[in-house]
């Protein structure tokens, strides 16, 4: 009997207020459950995460993810691709050629949002030591001189530069190069300057500050 009269109480205590609690949630579920749903495309940036200090990303170009997203129409018509994430974490991975998985997983969305389709669904990556080493810097000259003049010696400050990089790439650079120095006229000596340019893209100048070129004159041999 005691708990026939406690179930009764739960019940029917506040049952206007608990009914009208359970009219709204069903109100709302089917709002939502009517509610039109979407599916759109975006292209985002790869995110890579937790890569080791000693290695280096063998890419020109941060690859990009196209992701088809399924969701609530209201979701969908505010969505930004900095709503959408793609992320592959590199956190122990080892020198050499690497795939990564790149599925639903390792994408970042609002809770409401299904993700359908990623492409391309693997990444597959070159991962390098990096490494730092000192190379000349060589300056390139050019320019209309006076009859009998030639450029008898060039000489940069500093001589070399520090570079830094994917060790395959930084052991295959052969030198910096300057940006191209105009000395037209320059009658005896000459002092410009200018910056320093590598070739390769993946390698960086560490510290990078102007160069300072010297031009001396000759004359032609007779």
């Amino acid at each position: 009997m005691r708990i026939t009269n406690l179930l009764r109480r739960f019940f029917f205590h506040n049952f206007l207020l608990k009914l009208m609690s359970l009219l709204l949630a069903f109100g709302l579920w089917y709002a939502v459950s009517r509610e039109p749903v979407l599916e759109v495309q975006v292209s985002v940036p790869v995110e890579f995460r937790n890569i080791p200090d000693n290695l280096e990303i063998g890419l020109e170009h941060i690859p990009q993810a196209e992701i088809r997203v399924r969701g609530p129409a209201r979701v969908i018509r505010d969505l930004k691709p900095s709503d959408v994430r793609a992320e592959v974490d590199l956190a122990g991975a080892q020198p050499g050629e690497r795939t990564f998985d790149l599925t639903g997983p390792h994408i970042r969305a609002a809770r409401e949002l299904s993700v359908m389709q990623v492409v391309p669904s693997q990444l597959h990556l070159n991962l390098d030591l990096r490494a730092t080493r000192e190379v000349e810097i060589r300056a390139r000259v050019l320019g209309s001189f006076a009859q009998g003049l030639h450029v008898a010696h060039v000489v940069t400050d500093p001589e070399r530069v520090q570079v830094s990089g994917p060790k395959r790439r930084v052991d295959a650079l052969e030198a910096a190069l300057t940006d191209p120095v105009d000395a037209s006229g320059t009658m005896h000596r000459g002092t410009f300057m200018t910056h320093v340019y590598l070739s390769d893209p993946l390698v960086q100048v560490v510290n990078p500050a102007p160069v300072q070129v010297t031009v001396i004159m000759g004359r032609v041999p007779e």
